[in-house]
C-alpha cells in the first residue's frame, strides 16, 4: 500500500511539473532561415506570389515522391491556394493560402524589398500557422536577393501544444530549409532578367492557315529585312498562284538567335484552309514533332515539278506541313493562349522581348514547349523608310507571342486583371544593334506553328 501511494505521489508530482513546465513554456513557436539567390528581384518575388512553382521546389515531394498537389483560388496573390495529399501518413495532408503580399507586383521592383504571408493548414500542432517570406534585394551590385523564410505558430494555452515547440526545429525547419534549397536550382534555370517594365496578357489564339518561308540571314538589322522582304515576295508569289488572299502583317518564328546568323521564318496568314495545288485539294494542318522514322507523306500529283527541297507540291513533310511551290509551305498555325507582349522600335529589341517573356512564364509557372510550339512576333506596323535610317525601323511595332501549354492556364495576367497598359515605353531598350548573343534562348529548328 505505501508504494502505490508513493506511486501516485510521484505521478502528481510530476503532473503538476509538466504543467508547471508547459505554462512557462512560450505560447508561440518561431523559426527562420536566410538564402542569398543570384536573381532579379522582381522574379523571385512572383515565384513566391502563385504556388504554379511549388510543387518544384517544396521538399514535400521528396519525402513523398506521389504527392498530388492542386490548385485552387485566384492564379496569383492573395486568395491563391494550394493543397496536396500525401500516400505516406507521417507526410499527412495541407494546404497553403497566400493571406497577403506587400508592396504589389508593380511597386515591388522601386521598393527593393517586400513581404509575403501564406497561412497554412496541416497536421503540425498550434494553430495560426503561416509562412512569412520577406525578400531584399542586396549586394554590392543590388543583384542579389536575400530571402528569409520564417515559419510562425500560435499554442495558446494548449500545454500540448507548447511541448511541440521542442521540436519546431524538425519539420518545420526542414521544409523551410531544403526548399529554399530546391529554389535555387529551379531560379538556376529562369533567364536572369529584369521584366518589370513589360505588361503582358495571356491571348487566345485561333488556329490560322498560314504560308511561310524558312530563311537566315546574318544579325543586322538591313541583312534580316532583307531577307524578310525576300521571303515575303516569295509567299506574296504563292499566294497569287493559289488564288488565296493574304490578310495579316509579316509573321515571324523564330528558330535559332545565333552567334552570327539569325534563322528564322517569314510568314502571313491567308483566307483558306484548303489549298488547290496541282488540281488536288489538300487540307491545312497543324504541324506535328517529327518522328524519328517518319517519311513525307506524299500526295497524287504525278507531272508536277518538285519543289527547292527535292519533295513535290500538294505533298507533306515529316512535320506534316504542306509543300507549296518553291521555297513556300503552308500549314494550320497558332491555335490556344499565348503570352502576348509589345515592342516599339527596331528589331534589335525582339530576341530580349522573348527572353523577357519566358522568364515571366517560368516564375509565374505557365508552361511551354518552345521547340514545337516557337515563339513568333507580328508587325503591325512596317518602318517608315525601309532599309534607311535607325529612326525609320524605330518607328516599327510588334506585338511578340509565347504560346503556351497546359490545361489550367489563368485567363489574364496580374496586370491584366489590375487593367495595367503597356506603357509607350518599349520594355526592352532599343538599338540599333541586334541584342548580344545569348540573351534570348534558342528553339531548336522545327515546324512554323
Amino acid at each position: 500500500m505505501t508504494r502505490l501511494l508513493e506511486f501516485i505521489v510521484a505521478i502528481l508530482i510530476v503532473a503538476v511539473l509538466g504543467v508547471v513546465v508547459g505554462v512557462a513554456m512560450p505560447s508561440t513557436g518561431h523559426v527562420e532561415r536566410e538564402m542569398l539567390i543570384s536573381k532579379d528581384l522582381r522574379q523571385v518575388y512572383d515565384v513566391f506570389s502563385n504556388f504554379r512553382r511549388f510543387p518544384d521546389y517544396t521538399v514535400l515531394r521528396t519525402f513523398d515522391p506521389k504527392m498530388q498537389f492542386e490548385l485552387s483560388g485566384k492564379a496569383y496573390g492573395p486568395g491563391s491556394k494550394i493543397a496536396w495529399k500525401a500516400t505516406d501518413p507521417k507526410i499527412g495532408d495541407g494546404a497553403l493560402e497566400i493571406a497577403s503580399i506587400d508592396p504589389s507586383f508593380a511597386q515591388i521592383s522601386d521598393a527593393g524589398k517586400g513581404v509575403i504571408v501564406w497561412n497554412l493548414e496541416n497536421g503540425w500542432r498550434g494553430h495560426d500557422k503561416k509562412f512569412t517570406i520577406k525578400l531584399e534585394r542586396t549586394g554590392r551590385s543590388q543583384k542579389l536577393v536575400k530571402v528569409n523564410w520564417a515559419y510562425d505558430v500560435s499554442y495558446g494555452f494548449n500545454l500540448v501544444d507548447r511541448f511541440s515547440n521542442l521540436y519546431i526545429h524538425g519539420d518545420p525547419d526542414a521544409l523551410i530549409q531544403f526548399s529554399l534549397s530546391n529554389l535555387q536550382n529551379v531560379m538556376a534555370a529562369i533567364p536572369n532578367i529584369d521584366y518589370s517594365k513589360l505588361v503582358p496578357s495571356i491571348a487566345e489564339q485561333p488556329a490560322k492557315p498560314i504560308l511561310f518561308v524558312s530563311t537566315t540571314a546574318p544579325r543586322t538589322l538591313d541583312d534580316v529585312d532583307t531577307a524578310s522582304d525576300k521571303a515575303m515576295a516569295e509567299i506574296q508569289a504563292a499566294a497569287k498562284k493559289l488564288g488565296v488572299n493574304i490578310v495579316s502583317p509579316r509573321i515571324t518564328f523564330t528558330t535559332n538567335w545565333g552567334d552570327q546568323n539569325y534563322t528564322f521564318d517569314v510568314a502571313a496568314e491567308i483566307d483558306a484552309t484548303t489549298l488547290k495545288i496541282n488540281g488536288q485539294d489538300v487540307e491545312l494542318t497543324a504541324a506535328q514533332r517529327a518522328s524519328v522514322d517518319a517519311a513525307p507523306a506524299e500526295a497524287s500529283t504525278a507531272g508536277a515539278a518538285p519543289a527547292a527541297d527535292g519533295a513535290t507540291p500538294g505533298s507533306k513533310d515529316k512535320l506534316g506541313r504542306v509543300i507549296v511551290d518553291g521555297n513556300v509551305k503552308a500549314v494550320l498555325a497558332f491555335g490556344g493562349k499565348a503570352l502576348k507582349a509589345e515592342w516599339n522600335g527596331t528589331g534589335a529589341g525582339l530576341p530580349q522581348t522573348r527572353q523577357m517573356l519566358a522568364a515571366y512564364s517560368q516564375t509565374h509557372g505557365y508552361k511551354f514547349d518552345d521547340v514545337t510550339y516557337r515563339p513568333y512576333d507580328i508587325q503591325v506596323k512596317a518602318p517608315t523608310n525601309n532599309h534607311g535610317t535607325i529612326e525609320g525601323y524605330e518607328d516599327q511595332k510588334f506585338e511578340i507571342y509565347l504560346p503556351l501549354q497546359g490545361d489550367n492556364l489563368p485567363d489574364q495576367t496580374p496586370e491584366q486583371e489590375a487593367g495595367i497598359k503597356q506603357e509607350d515605353a518599349a520594355p526592352a531598350a532599343a538599338s540599333s544593334a541586334p541584342a548580344a548573343a545569348g540573351t534570348a534562348p534558342a528553339p531548336a529548328s522545327t515546324a512554323a506553328k
